[in-house]
Order: C-alpha cells, then structure tokens, then sequence
C-alpha cells in the first residue's frame, strides 16, 4: 500500500513540474519581444563599437612606462609575462617574455597557449621606441596608424587588448 502511494505521489508531482514547464515554455514563446530583446542589430553594435571607440585615451605611454614594462619583463621567465586576464579561452594581447626579448602574441587558455609572434623586440630601446608612442586607443586595434595593432575585424578589435591600466597592474604586482 505504502508503495502505490509513494508512486502516485512521485507521479503527481513529475506531472506537476512538467506542465509547469511546459506552460512557461508557451509563455515565452507569446511574448515576440522575447528574441528582439536579447540580440542587438547591426547598428546598434556598431553604435556601441564607435562609442567605447570614443572613450578611449589618445595619450601616448611616454617612455617612463615603456622602460618599466621593459625591465619588469626581463625579470620574468621565458614564456611568462603581461597577460591581459587569464581565464579559458581568448584571453587578449600579451607581452611575453622569450629567450630573445618580449613578444606581443594572442594569448589563449590563460596563459598555456600563445599564437604566433604579432611583433617581437630584442632590445630595450626597440621596445621603448615603440610604446612610447602607443596609446589605449592605438593598441585597441581602431588606429589604421598603426599596424602592428590594427584590425578591420570588430570581434579582435578592442577585445582584450593591452592598456594603460592593464601594464600598470601588472607593474604594481610584486
């Protein structure tokens, strides 16, 4: 007797949590603004894109930071380095120490993986050279001017990138 009871009961409620499934389910599917309001047109990407473009800083680095970065990097073991974030997956720009100098390379899997070299510096005047004049906007990949960092592709572009703020976090840390 116990058994038919706990049966039916476990019935009563697989029936239950089904159609309330199923009536949440037919909900959803009325409501027509239920996809329009998770997916943004091309406009209003490119909206975005251009604002978060606008905000940018144009302020070159200067050569204090430059040297900074350059002498903190040398202090790394080869294939460490400035890693924009480390988590799975695409994880931005980074500037890696190597055997030779400091390459900037897409990083991927939080550090376990790097693409092929984008640019590679020997030595610390090349390197200072460079990112003296960069500037979060050049290195976002939107400045044609510059292109070691530029990219007409709107996913890469500004995804992850290196910038004031991401060399000196990684300067500050011990």
């Amino acid at each position: 007797m116990a058994a038919t009871v706990i049966s039916l009961f476990a019935l009563a409620v697989i029936i239950w949590v089904l159609w309330a499934a199923f009536r949440a389910n037919a909900k959803a599917r009325r409501n027509p603004q239920r996809i329009e309001s998770t997916i943004r047109t091309e406009d209003e990407r490119r909206r975005i894109a251009m604002s978060l473009r606008d905000r940018l800083s144009r302020e070159p680095l200067g050569s204090a930071l430059a040297e900074r970065l350059w002498q903190r990097l040398m202090t790394e073991e080869p294939n460490n380095g400035l890693i924009y974030d480390r988590h799975r997956d695409f994880c931005g720009q980074g500037l890696i120490r190597t055997l030779e100098g400091v390459m900037l390379a897409d990083v991927q899997d939080g550090g376990s993986y790097f693409g092929a070299a984008i640019a590679e510096w020997a030595t610390e005047r090349d390197f200072v050279a460079f990112f003296t004049r960069q500037s979060d906007f050049s290195m976002s990949g939107w400045d044609a001017g510059e292109p070691v960092f530029f990219t007409e592709d709107d996913w890469y572009r500004n995804n992850q990138r290196l910038t004031r703020a991401v060399m000196e976090r990684y300067l500050s840390r011990l």
